[in-house]
């Protein structure tokens, strides 16, 4: 009985259809593979926060690898890049969810949705565009949404490599990350990330701030 049900699962993992890295991910694997699981356990955070959703929009999809761990605890995801390189590297057998390109710094979009999440994108961000971006992602939440910011931090970027170093043009304190948030909502709760490990603790000291915005300012 043992051996049938061996074979039974044997059977099972060859039948599995395969996922392939998009081209930021697989940099990641390949440079440290453990950032890798860093970066999926933010979309864990996501997923407990938004768990039984209706809509959600991911902004800043990238190849949308991480984005099926959010997709399997709402109802509906879809998926927003503002880079069309980023389509294209999207794996449809990783996840099936409408993804289409949109600039957040040029207008918002006409449909609303219950949860809106970014995650290591706004420090990618001009800070000369940021208030409109986030104006606009704001105007596409409905009366009651919620939104996620998820980016690292200030503090972390001496160790950052030199690669992100690059395109990081805009991270901020925890500090700072509330500020801007709070011109938006009347509520803005900021949790810290270490490693794969989530915490309210000292935020200087965190790798990785997250802002969870509630209550949108009139």
């Amino acid at each position: 009985m043992k051996i049938d049900k061996n074979k039974k699962f044997i059977k099972h993992m060859n039948t599995a259809s395969s996922v392939t890295l998009g081209k930021h991910l697989s940099e990641s694997w390949t440079r440290d593979p453990k950032h890798l699981v860093f970066t999926l356990s933010r979309y864990k955070f996501v997923s407990k926060m938004f768990s039984g959703f209706k809509n959600v929009l991911e902004v800043g999809a990238g190849d949308g690898f991480g984005s099926r761990i959010v997709s399997e605890v709402v109802s509906n995801l879809d998926l927003t890049d503002n880079e069309i390189l980023n389509l294209k590297h999207y794996d449809k057998k990783n996840i099936k969810t409408p993804y289409f390109i949109h600039n957040f710094c040029e207008k918002k979009l006409k449909k609303k949705y219950d949860g809106i999440y970014l995650l290591d994108v706004i420090e990618h961000i001009d800070k000369r565009s940021e208030k409109i971006f986030i104006k606009n992602i704001v105007a596409s939440l409905n009366d009651n949404g919620v939104l996620i910011v998820g980016t690292p931090s200030l503090e972390s970027q001496k160790y950052a490599s030199e690669t992100a170093k690059i395109g990081h043009v805009n991270c901020k304190t925890a500090d700072q990350l509330k500020k801007i948030c709070n011109n938006f909502f009347e509520r803005v709760f900021i949790f810290s990330m270490n490693d794969e490990v989530l915490h309210t603790g000292y935020h200087p000291m965190s790798h990785y701030i997250f802002a969870l915005c509630t209550i949108r300012k009139k």
